[in-house]
């Protein structure tokens, strides 16, 4: 497997000339339902334009290798947020062609980092609608935008940038909560109203449904609204970026896995952890890679195992049956020494 970047790739990517037309959503054929398959993740590549940190970028083009590697090669690829950092039209631009390097579809979710700059209107004219659905061999996928915000920047007549920065902040004491908000929750009941409840259902979103760290804003404020309309199905997963960190969570019959980011990792919050996460161990600060990753996906009826392809780092497997069984079976390993 090549982790390294070619030079004329590099210079290609890095030069910001608009390529093409534009990503869009992929429409994807639906296969024989049953079988397992496997999907590929990437989230929170933080992109860059390459004067300002080219680090982003090789790490980005780094994961894409990897995805491009795998044997067999997945069905398609699920971008959970944070494609770039600013959120500029130059870097939006980049992703698009960062990520036409894959291999396999794409379909991608925004975060607060790409949207704020200009309201989502870049991102939109790139990537299509911040939410979206599609079915793919049995299973409802739905692409959930999670990183609303009540208007904090109006009445204080902040700056395009003054806005992305307090939205994309860690502790922005300008704003409130993220939500999904109440346009995309009807959008996500009419959308769902047409699927059989015996349908499994695989949602990725960027900031977390389930409660977790509100004070770092870890959380939609209106998640359990959204999670509400899951639960009437047999099976579902909800996958989400953002807290750049190995994750997982049940509740009820929902299943729930952070991924991995490839830009850098965080620390857990002190308020504590679900009781079935498995933490990553304290990644080494003298390694740029180390915490970061990518992905797989590999799911069977409807039920989803998650593979953390953890760069400097064995492989961590959280699978449906350890979270299905409380923690009882397929308990993944202990960190070697404590988390942070």
């Amino acid at each position: 497997m090549r982790h390294g970047l070619d030079r004329r790739d590099f210079l290609r990517l890095a030069a910001g000339a608009a390529l093409g037309a534009p990503f869009g959503l992929l429409d994807i054929a639906t296969a024989a339902e049953g079988a397992p398959f496997r999907l590929a993740y990437l989230s929170d590549t933080h992109l860059c334009e390459a004067d300002v940190d080219d680090r982003p970028l090789r790490a980005a083009l780094k994961a894409i290798a990897d995805i491009n590697a795998l044997d067999p090669r997945p069905d398609l690829v699920l971008f959970a947020g944070d494609l770039t950092e600013h959120g500029s039209p130059a870097e939006l631009e980049l992703g698009r062609r960062v990520l036409a390097k894959l291999r396999a579809p794409v379909k991608l979710v925004a975060g607060e980092h790409d949207w704020y700059l200009d309201l989502g209107a870049a991102w939109q004219r790139l990537f299509g609608p911040p939410s979206h659905s599609f079915d793919h061999r049995g299973i409802h996928f739905v692409g959930l935008h999670s990183v609303g915000e009540a208007d904090f920047w109006t009445g204080r007549g902040l700056l395009a940038a003054e806005r992305q920065r307090e939205a994309a902040s860690l502790d922005g004491s300008l704003r409130g909560p993220f939500e999904v908000g109440d346009a995309q929750r009807r959008w996500l009941a009419a959308d769902l109203a047409r699927v059989a409840p015996s349908t499994p259902v695989v949602l990725f979103t960027h900031v977390p449904l389930f409660r977790y760290a509100p004070a770092w804003h870890f959380s939609a404020a209106d998640g359990a609204d959204a999670l509400a309309l899951l639960r009437p199905f047999r099976r579902a997963t909800v996958l989400h970026g953002h807290t750049h960190q190995l994750l997982c969570h049940r509740d009820g019959r929902i299943d729930f896995h952070g991924l991995l980011s490839t830009a850098w990792p965080l620390p857990y919050p002190p308020g504590g952890l679900p009781a079935l996460a498995v933490q990553m161990t304290r990644p080494d600060p003298f390694d740029p890679f180390d915490g970061c990753g990518d992905g797989q996906l590999v799911i069977r009826d409807g039920a989803v195992d998650a593979v953390h392809n953890l760069w400097a780092r064995d492989a961590i497997t959280v699978t449906a049956r350890y979270l299905d069984s409380d923690g009882r079976i397929d308990r993944p390993p202990a960190p070697p020494w404590p988390s942070y």
